[in-house]
Protein backbone atom coordinates (compact mmCIF):
# COMPACT_ATOMS: atom_id res chain seq x y z
CA UNK A 1 0.00 0.00 0.00
CA UNK A 2 0.97 3.87 -0.92
CA UNK A 3 0.26 4.41 2.91
CA UNK A 4 -0.34 3.16 6.40
CA UNK A 5 -4.05 2.36 7.41
CA UNK A 6 -2.99 4.78 10.69
CA UNK A 7 -3.21 7.50 8.34
CA UNK A 8 -6.70 7.06 6.94
CA UNK A 9 -8.65 9.15 8.84
CA UNK A 10 -11.86 9.16 6.47
CA UNK A 11 -14.30 10.12 8.22
CA UNK A 12 -17.20 12.86 8.79
CA UNK A 13 -16.46 16.54 10.03
CA UNK A 14 -17.89 19.57 10.23
CA UNK A 15 -16.30 23.04 11.68
CA UNK A 16 -18.08 26.27 12.13
CA UNK A 17 -18.84 29.87 13.97
CA UNK A 18 -21.54 30.59 16.29
CA UNK A 19 -22.63 34.45 14.96
CA UNK A 20 -23.94 35.45 17.91
CA UNK A 21 -21.28 34.60 19.97
CA UNK A 22 -17.91 34.11 18.02
CA UNK A 23 -17.37 30.85 19.42
CA UNK A 24 -15.63 28.78 16.96
CA UNK A 25 -16.17 24.73 16.81
CA UNK A 26 -15.35 21.34 15.36
CA UNK A 27 -16.91 18.22 15.88
CA UNK A 28 -15.81 14.56 14.14
CA UNK A 29 -16.41 10.91 13.91
CA UNK A 30 -14.43 8.16 12.47
CA UNK A 31 -13.28 4.26 12.83
CA UNK A 32 -10.13 5.16 13.98
CA UNK A 33 -9.25 5.31 17.45
CA UNK A 34 -8.63 8.83 18.79
CA UNK A 35 -9.54 11.30 16.20
CA UNK A 36 -9.85 14.10 18.44
CA UNK A 37 -6.39 13.86 18.95
CA UNK A 38 -5.77 14.02 14.82
CA UNK A 39 -8.25 15.85 13.05
CA UNK A 40 -9.72 19.06 15.11
CA UNK A 41 -7.54 22.11 15.32
CA UNK A 42 -8.82 25.30 17.40
CA UNK A 43 -7.50 28.59 18.88
CA UNK A 44 -9.52 31.22 20.78
CA UNK A 45 -10.56 34.35 19.19
CA UNK A 46 -8.34 32.90 15.65
CA UNK A 47 -10.01 29.79 13.90
CA UNK A 48 -10.87 26.41 13.88
CA UNK A 49 -9.54 23.58 11.13
CA UNK A 50 -10.55 19.91 10.40
CA UNK A 51 -8.03 17.99 8.73
CA UNK A 52 -9.10 14.62 7.38
CA UNK A 53 -8.71 11.29 4.61
CA UNK A 54 -5.44 10.29 3.96
CA UNK A 55 -4.53 13.11 7.21
CA UNK A 56 -2.20 15.65 6.39
CA UNK A 57 -1.68 16.50 11.06
CA UNK A 58 0.67 19.29 10.12
CA UNK A 59 -2.16 21.06 8.11
CA UNK A 60 -3.72 21.83 11.55
CA UNK A 61 -0.94 23.66 12.90
CA UNK A 62 0.04 25.11 9.51
CA UNK A 63 -2.99 26.60 9.28
CA UNK A 64 -3.50 28.04 12.83
CA UNK A 65 -0.50 29.85 12.40
CA UNK A 66 -1.49 31.12 9.06
CA UNK A 67 -4.72 32.64 10.95
CA UNK A 68 -3.22 34.29 14.13
CA UNK A 69 -1.01 36.37 11.30
CA UNK A 70 -4.76 37.67 10.14
CA UNK A 71 -4.77 35.39 6.84
CA UNK A 72 -8.83 34.60 5.64
CA UNK A 73 -9.50 31.01 6.14
CA UNK A 74 -9.88 30.82 1.99
CA UNK A 75 -6.36 31.28 1.37
CA UNK A 76 -5.00 29.64 4.13
CA UNK A 77 -6.44 26.22 2.38
CA UNK A 78 -5.07 27.37 -1.00
CA UNK A 79 -1.87 27.79 0.77
CA UNK A 80 -1.90 24.14 2.18
CA UNK A 81 -3.34 23.00 -1.07
CA UNK A 82 -0.30 24.24 -2.71
CA UNK A 83 2.16 23.20 -0.39
CA UNK A 84 1.20 19.09 -0.16
CA UNK A 85 2.55 17.28 -3.53
CA UNK A 86 -0.33 14.81 -1.78
CA UNK A 87 -3.43 17.32 -1.95
CA UNK A 88 -5.10 15.09 -4.30
CA UNK A 89 -5.98 12.82 -1.18
CA UNK A 90 -6.28 15.21 1.65
CA UNK A 91 -9.60 16.60 2.74
CA UNK A 92 -9.65 19.93 5.03
CA UNK A 93 -11.56 22.98 5.80
CA UNK A 94 -10.72 26.17 7.79
CA UNK A 95 -12.70 28.56 9.25
CA UNK A 96 -11.62 32.05 11.19
CA UNK A 97 -12.84 34.48 13.54
CA UNK A 98 -14.43 36.67 10.67
CA UNK A 99 -16.53 33.52 10.17
CA UNK A 100 -15.21 33.11 6.64
CA UNK A 101 -14.66 29.65 5.38
CA UNK A 102 -12.45 27.56 3.36
CA UNK A 103 -12.57 23.80 2.15
CA UNK A 104 -10.89 21.65 -0.17
CA UNK A 105 -11.72 17.71 -0.89
CA UNK A 106 -8.69 16.28 -3.08
CA UNK A 107 -10.18 14.12 -6.10
CA UNK A 108 -7.75 11.20 -4.83
CA UNK A 109 -10.29 10.88 -1.51
CA UNK A 110 -12.47 7.56 -0.88
CA UNK A 111 -15.84 7.81 -2.51
CA UNK A 112 -18.15 8.54 -1.06
CA UNK A 113 -16.60 12.15 -0.56
CA UNK A 114 -17.49 15.70 -0.52
CA UNK A 115 -18.11 19.17 1.17
CA UNK A 116 -19.99 21.72 1.59
CA UNK A 117 -19.41 25.61 2.68
CA UNK A 118 -22.61 27.28 4.67
CA UNK A 119 -22.89 30.61 6.17
CA UNK A 120 -20.18 30.21 9.17
CA UNK A 121 -19.62 26.85 8.69
CA UNK A 122 -18.47 24.02 6.55
CA UNK A 123 -19.17 19.99 6.12
CA UNK A 124 -16.91 17.60 4.42
CA UNK A 125 -16.85 13.87 4.47
CA UNK A 126 -15.50 10.87 2.68
CA UNK A 127 -15.24 7.32 2.56
CA UNK A 128 -18.83 7.33 3.29
CA UNK A 129 -21.15 4.25 3.08
CA UNK A 130 -23.87 6.54 0.62
CA UNK A 131 -23.77 9.87 -1.10
CA UNK A 132 -25.76 12.03 0.68
CA UNK A 133 -24.35 12.27 4.56
CA UNK A 134 -23.35 15.82 3.59
CA UNK A 135 -26.84 16.89 2.50
CA UNK A 136 -27.71 15.64 5.67
CA UNK A 137 -25.11 17.30 7.86
CA UNK A 138 -26.29 20.31 6.52
CA UNK A 139 -29.84 20.09 6.71
CA UNK A 140 -29.44 19.31 10.84
CA UNK A 141 -26.94 21.71 11.79
CA UNK A 142 -29.13 24.37 9.89
CA UNK A 143 -32.18 23.60 11.20
CA UNK A 144 -31.17 22.55 15.12
CA UNK A 145 -31.49 24.29 18.45
CA UNK A 146 -28.83 24.97 20.87
CA UNK A 147 -25.82 26.58 20.87
CA UNK A 148 -22.90 25.77 19.00
CA UNK A 149 -21.90 22.58 20.37
CA UNK A 150 -25.51 21.02 19.78
CA UNK A 151 -26.14 22.14 16.54
CA UNK A 152 -22.94 20.50 15.60
CA UNK A 153 -23.81 17.28 17.40
CA UNK A 154 -27.08 17.29 15.32
CA UNK A 155 -24.83 17.02 12.34
CA UNK A 156 -22.98 14.39 13.34
CA UNK A 157 -26.43 12.79 13.94
CA UNK A 158 -27.50 13.23 11.04
CA UNK A 159 -24.41 11.79 9.02
CA UNK A 160 -24.37 8.54 10.88
CA UNK A 161 -28.11 8.18 10.48
CA UNK A 162 -27.04 7.83 6.99
CA UNK A 163 -24.50 5.11 7.83
CA UNK A 164 -21.26 7.59 7.91
CA UNK A 165 -18.35 5.69 7.56
CA UNK A 166 -18.47 2.73 5.35
CA UNK A 167 -16.50 0.84 7.77
CA UNK A 168 -18.94 1.39 10.50
CA UNK A 169 -18.10 4.08 13.67
CA UNK A 170 -15.19 4.06 16.39
CA UNK A 171 -14.56 7.73 17.80
CA UNK A 172 -15.31 11.23 17.99
CA UNK A 173 -14.99 14.49 19.27
CA UNK A 174 -16.17 17.93 19.97
CA UNK A 175 -14.44 20.85 20.86
CA UNK A 176 -15.48 24.73 20.90
CA UNK A 177 -13.36 27.41 21.74
CA UNK A 178 -14.18 31.37 22.58
CA UNK A 179 -14.30 34.00 20.02
CA UNK A 180 -12.19 36.40 22.57
CA UNK A 181 -8.53 36.23 21.58
CA UNK A 182 -7.53 37.30 24.50
CA UNK A 183 -8.12 33.68 26.60
CA UNK A 184 -5.32 31.57 26.73
CA UNK A 185 -4.95 28.54 24.54
CA UNK A 186 -5.93 26.34 26.19
CA UNK A 187 -9.11 27.51 27.29
CA UNK A 188 -12.00 25.85 25.97
CA UNK A 189 -15.59 25.82 26.29
CA UNK A 190 -16.01 22.12 25.08
CA UNK A 191 -13.20 19.85 24.95
CA UNK A 192 -14.47 16.13 24.53
CA UNK A 193 -13.47 12.95 23.22
CA UNK A 194 -14.43 9.25 22.85
CA UNK A 195 -11.95 7.78 21.73
CA UNK A 196 -12.96 4.29 21.35
CA UNK A 197 -16.73 3.09 21.57
CA UNK A 198 -19.16 1.38 19.97
CA UNK A 199 -21.67 4.32 19.74
CA UNK A 200 -19.17 6.91 19.54
CA UNK A 201 -21.69 9.42 18.64
CA UNK A 202 -24.28 8.97 20.94
CA UNK A 203 -21.82 8.75 23.81
CA UNK A 204 -20.58 12.44 22.48
CA UNK A 205 -24.42 13.30 22.80
CA UNK A 206 -24.02 12.44 26.88
CA UNK A 207 -21.14 14.12 27.06
CA UNK A 208 -22.07 17.67 25.81
CA UNK A 209 -25.65 16.91 27.65
CA UNK A 210 -23.35 17.08 30.43
CA UNK A 211 -20.76 19.89 29.99
CA UNK A 212 -23.91 21.74 28.93
CA UNK A 213 -25.25 21.28 32.38
CA UNK A 214 -21.92 22.33 33.81
CA UNK A 215 -21.85 25.73 31.58
CA UNK A 216 -25.21 26.46 32.45
CA UNK A 217 -24.41 25.65 36.34
CA UNK A 218 -21.55 28.08 35.79
CA UNK A 219 -24.13 30.80 34.68
CA UNK A 220 -25.89 30.18 38.06
CA UNK A 221 -23.01 31.10 39.60
CA UNK A 222 -22.12 33.98 37.75
CA UNK A 223 -26.18 35.39 38.42
CA UNK A 224 -25.50 34.61 42.29
CA UNK A 225 -22.44 36.58 42.57
CA UNK A 226 -24.16 39.43 40.47
CA UNK A 227 -26.78 39.42 43.35
CA UNK A 228 -29.58 38.06 40.68
CA UNK A 229 -30.72 35.21 43.53
CA UNK A 230 -33.93 33.63 42.08
CA UNK A 231 -32.12 33.61 38.40
CA UNK A 232 -29.14 31.72 40.08
CA UNK A 233 -31.53 29.38 41.67
CA UNK A 234 -33.24 29.35 38.60
CA UNK A 235 -30.48 27.76 36.27
CA UNK A 236 -29.04 25.78 38.86
CA UNK A 237 -31.89 24.15 39.16
CA UNK A 238 -31.73 23.84 35.11
CA UNK A 239 -28.60 22.51 35.21
CA UNK A 240 -29.38 19.56 38.03
CA UNK A 241 -32.28 18.34 36.03
CA UNK A 242 -30.26 18.58 32.35
CA UNK A 243 -27.80 16.34 34.43
CA UNK A 244 -29.14 14.87 37.34
CA UNK A 245 -26.22 12.09 37.91
CA UNK A 246 -23.69 14.89 38.60
CA UNK A 247 -23.72 15.46 41.98
CA UNK A 248 -20.79 17.55 41.59
CA UNK A 249 -23.69 20.34 41.04
CA UNK A 250 -25.50 20.15 43.54
CA UNK A 251 -23.31 20.23 46.41
CA UNK A 252 -20.91 22.70 45.15
CA UNK A 253 -24.64 24.84 44.53
CA UNK A 254 -25.36 23.96 48.33
CA UNK A 255 -22.11 24.56 49.65
CA UNK A 256 -22.05 28.67 48.02
CA UNK A 257 -25.00 28.99 49.06
CA UNK A 258 -24.40 27.92 52.84
CA UNK A 259 -20.89 29.36 53.11
CA UNK A 260 -20.96 32.96 51.05
CA UNK A 261 -24.82 33.47 51.60
CA UNK A 262 -25.09 32.22 54.94
CA UNK A 263 -28.45 30.45 53.29
CA UNK A 264 -28.56 26.97 55.20
CA UNK A 265 -31.83 25.75 54.02
CA UNK A 266 -32.27 26.08 50.53
CA UNK A 267 -28.14 24.49 50.47
CA UNK A 268 -29.78 21.35 52.33
CA UNK A 269 -32.88 21.64 50.06
CA UNK A 270 -31.07 21.41 47.20
CA UNK A 271 -28.08 18.74 48.39
CA UNK A 272 -30.39 16.38 50.51
CA UNK A 273 -32.07 14.80 47.28
CA UNK A 274 -28.77 14.67 45.69
CA UNK A 275 -27.15 12.70 48.21
CA UNK A 276 -30.36 10.41 49.20
CA UNK A 277 -29.43 7.21 47.57
CA UNK A 278 -25.76 8.26 47.07
CA UNK A 279 -23.60 5.15 48.57
CA UNK A 280 -20.97 7.86 49.46
CA UNK A 281 -22.94 10.20 51.35
CA UNK A 282 -21.19 10.16 54.70
CA UNK A 283 -17.98 10.57 52.44
CA UNK A 284 -19.91 13.89 50.87
CA UNK A 285 -20.31 14.69 54.11
CA UNK A 286 -16.74 14.06 55.24
CA UNK A 287 -15.56 16.73 52.75
CA UNK A 288 -18.27 19.48 53.76
CA UNK A 289 -15.79 19.25 57.58
CA UNK A 290 -12.53 18.71 55.35
CA UNK A 291 -13.36 22.33 53.23
CA UNK A 292 -13.71 24.07 56.66
CA UNK A 293 -10.80 22.39 58.64
CA UNK A 294 -8.49 23.77 55.00
CA UNK A 295 -10.16 27.04 55.36
CA UNK A 296 -11.84 26.80 52.32
CA UNK A 297 -14.81 28.11 53.82
CA UNK A 298 -15.05 32.00 54.54
CA UNK A 299 -18.32 31.61 57.37
CA UNK A 300 -17.19 30.05 60.50
CA UNK A 301 -19.47 26.48 61.39
CA UNK A 302 -21.13 26.63 58.09
CA UNK A 303 -20.03 22.64 57.60
CA UNK A 304 -21.17 22.52 60.79
CA UNK A 305 -25.00 23.84 60.13
CA UNK A 306 -24.98 22.29 56.53
CA UNK A 307 -24.42 19.26 58.06
CA UNK A 308 -27.00 19.09 60.74
CA UNK A 309 -29.23 20.65 58.35
CA UNK A 310 -28.81 17.64 56.60
CA UNK A 311 -30.06 15.23 58.90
Amino acid sequence: MKFHPSQLFSTYSIVARDPETGQLGVAVQTHQMCVGSVVPWLLPGVGAVATQSLVNISFGPMALAMLMEGVSAPRVIEALVATDTSAHQRQVAAIDANGEVGAFSGEGCIPEFGHHVGDQYSVQANMMTRDTVITAMTDAYENADGDLAQRMLASLVAAQAEDGDIRGKQSAALRVVSGDVSKPDWDTVYDLRVDEHDQPVEELARLVRLRHAQLTDFRGDQAMSAGNRDEALALWAEARAEAPELEELAFWQAITLADGHADVSTAAEILRPALADEPRREHWLDLIRRLQVCGLLERDNAADELIQALG
